[in-house]
């Protein structure tokens, strides 16, 4: 298994001076380290934007993947109507604000706290172990291994359009997991209408999870994405 972070989270490097997060840059990324380090069968896995990073990516490389799992990962309302010179605008101001504001340091605990705050089904010890890996000591305190640029809003608006045309290029089967809980997600009218562009999908939705479905059940996510091994569909292992 391989669980890369993305560019500009976790530990691994973020972007350039003058750089930005393209969302499309994400996609070139994960197909670099698919070429580099995957087996002959791939089962892709990705969660909320992972979840619309692969889709895009399932639909470039369809040949490339045995399967594929979005947890919650159809993508946001479709955003296309605010395309425009004022978004333009809008991004270049947060994108100036953002790279001169210094990250303030905070104690661990209050880490902690808004890890909670944003996910009510999240308990403390799993809450302290994230802001554990997901924060790095600094002088006063501790600040997100994230770059701060991934707070601000992108120079190119979600389009539904788009994102339909690499689904329906997908050919291996699909696994489109929701959390029943869920406060981050689209109308269930609207996923049902999303789902159909895939040519072969099964949708599971998972009782006392909300967005975050990996930490509320961990161990029934685990068993659903282990049937998409080739073992499990009498499919000879790679």
């Amino acid at each position: 298994m391989i669980a890369p972070d993305q560019r500009g989270h976790g530990d691994t490097a973020r972007i350039g001076a003058g750089g930005y997060y393209h969302f499309m840059d994400y996609v070139a990324d994960l197909d670099d380290v698919i070429t580099q380090l995957a087996r002959r069968q791939v089962i892709l896995v990705g969660h909320s934007m992972g979840g619309s990073v692969c889709g895009y990516y399932a639909g470039t490389r369809p040949a490339r993947l045995t399967a594929l799992a979005l947890i919650e990962g159809l993508g946001p309302p479709d955003m296309s109507a605010l395309d425009g010179p004022d978004r333009t605008a809008s991004w270049i101001d947060a994108w100036r604000t953002m790279r001169a504001k210094p990250q303030s340091p905070m104690a661990f605990d209050e880490a902690v706290r808004r890890l909670r705050k944003f996910d009510h089904l999240l308990d403390e010890p799993l809450a302290r172990d994230l802001a554990e890996h997901g924060t790095r000591a600094v002088d006063g305190g501790y600040v997100w291994k994230h770059d701060p640029l991934h707070m601000t809003m992108g120079p190119y608006p979600y389009r539904l359009e788009t994102a339909t045309r690499y689904w329906q290029r997908v050919t291996c089967p699909v696994m489109i997991v929701d959390g029943a809980q869920s406060k981050l997600n689209l109308p269930s009218t609207e996923r049902a209408d999303r789902r159909r562009h895939f040519a072969s999908h099964r949708h599971v939705e998972i009782a006392e999870a909300g967005h975050a479905v990996q930490r509320h059940q961990p161990a029934v996510l685990a068993d659903l994405l282990l049937e998409l091994s080739p073992s499990r569909q009498g499919r000879p292992a790679p």
